[in-house]
Order: C-alpha cells, then structure tokens, then sequence
C-alpha cells in the first residue's frame, strides 16, 4: 500500500496555542499550558505530529483556487485574480501570491518544538507497561514504535518544508532548534544554499536508510492499511532524488544572470564537477527506483486515475484529504455544464506540445495536422484536457466560437478545459463529490529525473532510454519509443515528456526555472485556440495570443518578504535580499 499524506482537521486547542503562528522565523513563543501535559499523553503526542502534515499545501488550489499551472505555460485562470499578479510580472517583495515564508517557517518552529520536547520527556505508558498481558504489551510495543517514528516523520516533513523553501528563496536560515524568546538574531544569517541542501540531503539519507545506522534509522518502507497517511522511506529518497536533480541544474550552479550579486553563495552551490553533480542526482533517481520491488511501485495500468484514487501502485507521497469533496469540479467542470466554472483552462503552448500518435511534432505548417490538430495524438492529450468534440458526460463539449461552451460568461479563454484530476462521475446537481488526492511523488517521477540525470553524467548509456520511455509504454498510452540520439536531441526529449507526462503537477514552473528558460518560456505569450464552425460544419482552427506573459531575470528566485527584511533585528543581522529585487 502506497504512502498517503492525510490532512486531519482536528480541532485541538492546546495545539493552537503552543503553535501561535510566527511570521519571520521559527521562534518559540511562551505559553501558559504545560508542555509536559502534551509531551507525555501519548493521544496529545499523536495529534501534535498529525498537525505537522497539514502545512504540505494542496496544489489543487494553490493560488486562491488557481493551480500553480496557471502561473506557467500550461495554463491560464479564467478569473485571473492572483494568479495575473505573477503572469503581469507585478508581484515583488510587498506582494507574491505565492510566498510561502511565512507559512513554513510556523510548520518548521512547530516540528523543532516537538522534537525537542519529545527528547525531554518521556511519554506515559506505564498502564501498558506493566500489565502482563499479551494483548497490553503489544499495545505497549506499538506505541513505543509509533513514538520513534513519529520522530522519523517529522524529520522528513521539517527537510520537505526547507525544500520548498530553498527552491523558491535560495539559501535560507536552517533552524534545527526552536528559537527561545531571547534568541540573539544579529548571529542568525541565511545558510549558503549549498549548506541548505547538504544539510535536507543528508535528512533524507538517513530516513531513507543510506546513514550510518542504516535501516535502524529510516522510516518504514509501508504501513498497514490502517496507518496510512504517513511518510515512508521512499517518500524521503524520492525528496533526495528530486534536490539533488535542482543540484545538478542551471540555475543552482550559474549566478550570471544576477549582474555581479555579491552574495552569489546564497543562490548558486560551491563550485563542483557538473558531471559529478548529475551522477549523485542519477543515483538517487536510481534509489527509489531499486526500492520499487520491495515498496511495490510500479505504474497503474490508467493514466486517468492519477490524482482520483489514492491506493495506487504508482504513487509514493500524496496529500490527502479525509472524506469526499466537490470543490475542484465546481471549479474546474467545463463552463456550461451544470455546477461548472471550468477556470483552469489549459494552453496552446502545452496542447502543442503533445506529439503525434507516430512520435513526430505536431506542426501548425502541416495542412493535415490543422484540419484536424487532435486526431492521431499522443493519447495522454485528450487524457489531460478537454478539446473541442471531446466528450464530457455523454455530451460533446463545443469550444468553437458560439458553441455552448464557449459563448457563455466566464467561457475558456484558450480553447481548452482541464480534464486531469478531474472527476467526471461526480454530480454536482446532488452536491455528489469522490476523493481527491494531491500527487507529490510518484515513481514516474523518479524515472524521468534517472533519464535526465544520466543524460547529462553519462550520454548514450542505455538506461536513458529505458527509463524516459517507460511512461510512453503505458497501457493506455503506447506511443512510441525515443529512441536513440545525440545529447542535446535527447536532453529536449526528456524534456518534453516530463511536460507531457507530468503536467498540471506543479513540475512546469519549477522546471523553466531549474532549466533557466524562464525568460525565454515564460516571457512570451500565452497561446489559445479559436475554432470556427463553417457552414458546411467543418472546423478550422486559429492559434490565438491570449495574454503576454511576463518574466524578468530576477525572478528565477523570489525575493525575501520585505517585511522580514525590514525587521528590525533582522535588518542588524545585515541580510541581503535576494538578486535585482
């Protein structure tokens, strides 16, 4: 059974006052409950470290409904809303729809409290302890081990949150105790960025069982099925594998386009042998890939089930939560259907970039690719995204100009409405909803970044192949291998697939960044589709420019909230803020 992370909304007022949220660092605040009380309550431990997995975001609606697609190339919001901020290139220091700072530093300072909290004290079983009898001392074995791995998980979640944050802010303070009140901050400095990643990749080698204690200190490589919802092994090497492959990548190993910053240790790693560099990212893509026979990954025979079933062989960390919902049909459903706003609309830019069903590009120069752009494709398009004539409860779904779901209010903008993560069965008319998962890791993932890692460490080695292709050979899918071809050729094949294949999963923005094509990709415009219906009832269709993107140098990183750094103590410590902000 695969490992599933699940958002417990549980009401638990000693948790909302030991974790006061903290807006600049991970600070302890006093409090006037007894820490010992939580510490040593075995039911208080457990729902202290379940409120540690709630700060992993849900990317359904990650910018105020907004998927982060809608911030890249894949895909515009129809109300536009936060989500234009970033596309407009307005968004700085004062105002970033997506700045997480705050955010994570709050789960970061709560995990130092509990793990120092839970070395201090020791949790009361004694009821179990000593009583004799077999069942009370398996009650007592298991809660000892729940009590270690507890540990365990929240050391992962602690170096996942650091992630997250180093990709988006660069070297960043790594806090590994809580701050007491008369914490010293002029001696508090951002880490180089190279410290922050030795520092999340040596956490995830020792839960993933590569430290000195070996299995003795990783975390389980599965749960029963009554304990799911919680980080495993493969979840941690899978964390590894996808850092040290932003390691390895352009960005964090070329500074030139921050114009002589004199902090380039903040945004850049020390100077090492790039080959090197993608040979550790290849190994630790190959880790979990190796771990698959015993954590059973593998891919699910339907690529459409992705993001609708939480049990499935393919996935390795998800965010789940807990019951049944409805909201991202209501969101997400074709506009013109009952219930439906259908707001992330797919673009041009990514339907183009699905191949045709022989492997070829599609080309807008080519006569019979324009008569009819979504026949003979790569299937995972029509898998991903709703195109003109595609069906959508046993109705044919009409984007052409007049069609009924396109001349409505709020219509899609590019062409398209989103179809992956969606549940078509769901009936919104009786409020009906299904389970809804958030993929963060799953093993496809870890093939793709082996293929790309080994690409550059060791052009021609064969696995290249092996790998990038295994996603296309999918039961579903089966499109044609890539084949063998020069580096560079294959570097854009890879490339390529890991759009297709793992689009709408929060990978495309962080890639054009890693990649440094940002401003090129992203700087350019957005493209739709217009359809006309003619009066013989043929189609034709028209690539459209539907809004100029906006992408500037400076924000391959983002900048330190200006309220942090206008901090008073901070700003005695002499922070510099990030690049051309």
């Amino acid at each position: 059974m695969k490992n599933i992370i699940t958002k417990y909304l549980i009401p638990c007022l000693l948790l909302v006052f030991l974790f006061s949220a903290c807006a600049d660092l991970d600070r302890e605040y006093s409090t006037s409950l007894n820490e010992k009380i939580i510490a040593t309550e075995y039911g208080n431990l457990q729902r202290q470290v379940v409120n540690l997995y709630t700060g992993m975001r849900d990317g359904h609606y990650a910018i105020n409904n907004a998927m982060m697609a809608s911030l890249s190339d894949e895909a515009e919001y129809t109300l536009q809303g936060s989500a234009q901020t970033v596309n407009s290139g307005s968004w700085n220091q004062y105002v970033n729809p997506d700045d997480l700072w705050s955010l994570f530093y709050t789960y970061i300072r709560r995990i130092n409290t509990y793990l120092e909290s839970s070395e201090k004290y020791e949790v009361n079983l004694d009821a179990y302890k000593y009583d004799p009898s077999e069942n009370a001392q398996q009650i007592y074995k298991t809660r000892l081990a729940d009590i270690n791995n507890w540990k365990k998980e929240a050391r992962f979640l602690r170096a996942y949150y650091y992630f997250e944050l180093i990709k988006r802010y660069g070297g960043i303070p790594i806090l590994k105790n809580a701050l007491p009140l008369n914490a010293d901050f002029e001696n508090i400095q951002r880490n180089t960025l190279q410290e922050c990643v030795d520092f999340i990749s040596e956490e995830c080698s020792v839960l993933g069982g590569e430290g000195q204690n070996g299995e003795e200190d990783a975390l389980p490589l599965q749960y029963s099925d009554d304990n799911l919802g919680r980080a495993t092994r493969g979840a941690a090497l899978a964390l590894k594998s996808r850092l040290l492959l932003y390691a390895a990548s352009d960005l964090w190993n070329d500074a030139s386009w921050a114009q002589g910053y004199s902090h380039p240790e903040l945004i850049t790693l020390d100077k090492k042998n790039r080959t090197e560099r993608w040979a550790e990212a290849a190994a630790a893509a190959k880790t979990v890939i190796d771990l698959s026979a015993r954590a059973g990954y593998n891919l699910t025979t339907n690529y459409s089930d992705l993001g609708k079933l939480f049990q499935s062989p393919e996935l390795i960390l998800v965010r789940r939560i807990n019951g049944n919902t409805n909201t991202f049909e209501k969101l997400n459903f074709p506009a013109g259907f009952p219930g439906g706003q259908g707001l992330v609309t797919p673009s041009q830019n990514l339907v183009d970039a699905y191949e045709m069903a022989d492997g070829t590009k599609f080309d807008w120069n080519n006569p019979q690719h324009v008569a009819n752009p979504y026949a003979n494709r790569d299937p995972r398009l029509a898998l991903t995204i709703y195109t003109n004539g595609a069906t959508f409860k046993n109705t044919t779904i009409e984007t052409f100009e007049g069609g009924v779901n396109k001349n409505i209010v709020n219509a899609t903008t590019t062409g398209y409405y989103l179809r992956k993560f969606v549940d078509p069965n769901i009936n919104l008319v009786i409020n009906g909803g299904s389970n809804h998962p958030w993929v963060i890791f799953r093993i496809t993932e870890m093939y793709l970044n082996y293929a790309e890692a080994l690409n550059e460490s060791d052009p021609g080695n064969g696995e290249i192949l092996t790998y990038v292709n295994k996603s296309r050979e999918r039961t579903g899918v089966k499109m044609p291998p890539i084949t063998m071809a020069s580096q560079n050729e294959l570097r854009e094949r890879i490339r390529n697939e890991r759009r297709v294949e793992l689009a709408f999963e929060d990978h495309r923005l962080w890639d054009t960044r890693r990649w440094m094509i940002g401003t090129t990709v992203l700087n350019q415009n957005l493209e739709g589709v217009k359809i006309y219906k003619m009066e013989d009832n043929t189609l034709t269709y028209e690539k459209i420019n539907v809004e100029k993107r906006f992408f500037l140098p400076k924000m391959y990183f983002y900048p330190i909230p200006e309220n942090v750094i206008l901090n008073e103590k901070v700003t005695m410590a002499g922070w510099p803020q990030n690049p051309l902000w």
